[in-house]
């Protein structure tokens, strides 16, 4: 019998697990949030996530339950735990990737590299932080924000008095320190619930508007001494947390060559993309592979640079499949991605992946790729 794995959440992560979950022979089966989503290929139920019935009944005859997307509740991933499902990754790591201030504290804890922060539950706290750090801080809600949302550089308190009015009692916003940073980083980590762990090169990424934008891999002058510490510290995440799975760490790179880590994600994660074309293993097959706690595969490039780019948006005027021939006549060498999402400003819908031997063709061949499917 076929291995079988559930995933929770109908998105473009879900859906490109497909293809190499048929590659591995494995069953795969999605819960999806509602019709029509981005990976109805394999939607076998459609439900509400956060309704421990529903999950219970998806998860009854499937080896492993894993995520697209890192929103499910405590007590459903609880739930599933008590009815003998395995989780991966389980609850306890995934309620850091779910609290911003909870992974602050688990960090720390860790002793990793990471901007200066604190929980502020008012307006004085708040503006006593920013005075204490060069009079800007940035501000978080600790749950539910991703791709830029959730997140401003903020002057004084006045600047996140909605939010700061909408705490319930107890509650707290993350202050962080305006990080003078040279660019982002990501590194990602597989760990098989055994221990083995594999890591791959870190990227470079690219964000405009807080939506990464691109990655390129490897990162640019990162050979070496900083290769080797943002292997190190995803290494110890996904260990010191207990990760299972796929981990992307994405890291801030600062103007005095430190590291520090920004965010986590406990699933495949946008700068990983360019696994499909530009490693001998995929993200997305890493991760069936991690949960399953099958052998994990080899994340070496096959060519000497990889470059994903986002399609973001889309076109205004028609769909991405009147594009498509258009721009797969004119860059052959692109590998073009579509969600099965419409298009929509701002909305990831797609990405190209190309790669090569010079960065600079590479570049150039993925951006004029995805810029066919922009007006």
């Amino acid at each position: 019998m076929a291995l079988r794995v559930g995933i929770i959440g109908g998105g473009q992560l879900a859906r490109m697990m497909i293809a190499p979950a048929v590659e591995l022979g494995v069953d795969v089966r999605v819960l999806a949030e509602q019709d029509g989503m981005s990976a109805g290929l394999a939607a076998t139920a459609v439900g509400d996530y956060r309704d421990l019935d529903t999950v219970l009944r998806f998860a009854r005859d499937v080896d492993v339950v894993t995520f697209d997307h890192e929103h499910v509740p405590q007590d459903v991933l609880r739930g599933l735990i008590d009815a003998g499902v395995q989780v991966h990754p389980g609850p306890d790591a995934l309620a850091v990737a779910q609290d911003k201030l909870r992974m602050r504290a688990a960090l720390a804890d860790l002793g990793m590299p990471q901007p200066e922060w604190a929980g502020v539950a008012d307006a004085a706290a708040l503006d006593d932080f920013i005075a204490a750090h060069g009079g800007r801080a940035v501000v978080k809600t600790p749950r539910g924000g991703y791709d830029g949302k959730g997140v401003r550089v903020v002057d004084s308190a006045s600047d996140a008095a909605d939010w700061l009015g909408a705490l319930e009692p107890g509650g707290q916003l993350l202050a962080e320190e305006l990080v003078d940073f040279t660019r982002e980083l990501a590194q990602q980590v597989a760990r098989r619930p055994s221990g083995d762990l594999v890591v791959y090169p870190v990227v470079e990424t690219v964000q405009r508007d807080g939506v990464c934008a691109e990655a390129i891999a490897p990162a640019p002058h990162a050979a070496g001494r900083l290769a080797d510490v943002a292997g190190d510290i995803g290494e110890a995440i996904a260990v010191g947390l207990g990760v299972t799975g796929m981990l992307a760490v994405e890291l801030f790179e600062t103007s005095d060559e430190r590291l520090l880590v920004n965010e986590l994600a406990m699933r495949p994660h946008n700068s990983g993309h360019w696994t499909q074309d530009g490693a001998i293993t995929s993200q997305f097959e890493q991760h069936l592979r991690a949960v399953l706690d099958l052998p994990l595969g080899d994340t070496a490039l096959r060519a000497p640079w990889a470059v994903m780019v986002n399609i973001l948006g889309g076109p205004e005027t028609d769909s991405l499949s009147d594009r498509l021939p258009a721009a797969l006549q004119a860059h052959p060498s692109a590998k073009v991605h579509t969600y099965g999402k419409d298009p929509r400003p701002g909305r990831k819908v797609g990405h190209v992946n190309v790669a090569g031997d010079e960065l600079d063709a590479v570049c150039y061949e993925a951006r004029a790729a995805a810029a066919f499917f922009l007006d």
